[in-house]
């Protein structure tokens, strides 16, 4: 009876793996994304058009599984909201700001190079949730000037999908700053998804048990979006 038991569990946690890791794979294929049909919309429209654009930023926000990635792992060990608010609200202003400058001033960066940094940010926070940094190298980053500053990147990533669009410059600043409330709502509702779940699987007696596993994941999907841009970029 034990062994069908044991044979039960390992055979669910193959199965979870092989799930995880095709949400991995996605995540490196399809993050940043611009859907065509998008694109198509935004360089035919010109002036002010406030709900299309708080429509693609919260469908970016929420479809960026690079970003909710990062997300998951700023709030993996967080329990109190306002621990919670308080990171958020960094990455939020990080990623506001540059996005918003970066567009308004036509700021060109190379986007599998910034995507790469992304990954990078990913695997930061996979390292500092394993108490990587203390016990390799001794020392302990600021976790919330690191997410202010990978929130700058995160944006600059923003900045350089949104110049993908070849968006009109007529209307611009409004639509930006739609565009950046749309980037929150995704925000919001890909956070409450998280913490829903998060505080469902908290609850369970396997949360800390599993919880290395899912930050080595999460580690190993940052490598992967890392490998993959950078092959972009020097094979394009």
């Amino acid at each position: 009876m034990n062994h069908l038991v044991k044979s039960k569990k390992q055979n669910l946690r193959l199965y979870l793996f092989g799930i995880l890791s095709v949400f991995l794979l996605s995540i490196t294929t399809f993050a940043h994304g611009v859907a065509e049909g998008d694109k198509g919309y935004i360089q035919e429209i010109t002036g002010v058009n406030i709900f299309p654009f708080i429509y693609l930023g919260a469908k970016h926000m929420f479809t960026g599984y690079d970003h909710i990635l990062f997300l998951l792992g700023v709030i993996f060990f967080l329990y109190k909201l306002k621990d919670i608010g308080i990171y958020v609200t960094l990455f939020a202003i990080g990623h506001s700001t540059t996005m918003l400058l970066g567009v308004y001033f036509g700021t060109n960066i190379n986007s599998f190079l910034i995507d790469a940094i992304i990954g990078l940010s990913v695997v930061y926070k996979a390292l500092d949730n394993l108490g990587a940094f203390q016990r390799w190298f001794g020392f302990q980053p600021n976790t919330k000037v690191m997410t202010l500053v990978f929130g700058l990147f995160h944006g600059f990533g923003l900045a350089t999908k949104i110049q993908e669009y070849e968006i009109s410059r007529e209307g611009l600043i409004p639509n930006m700053l739609a565009f950046n409330l749309g980037v929150e709502i995704g925000q919001l509702l890909a956070l409450a998804t998280i913490l829903i779940a998060m505080s469902y699987w908290r609850k369970t007696d396997s949360f800390l048990k599993h919880a290395y596993t899912a930050n080595v994941l999460m580690m190993i999907a940052g490598f992967m979006l890392i490998g993959y841009q950078l092959t972009d970029y020097f094979v394009n």
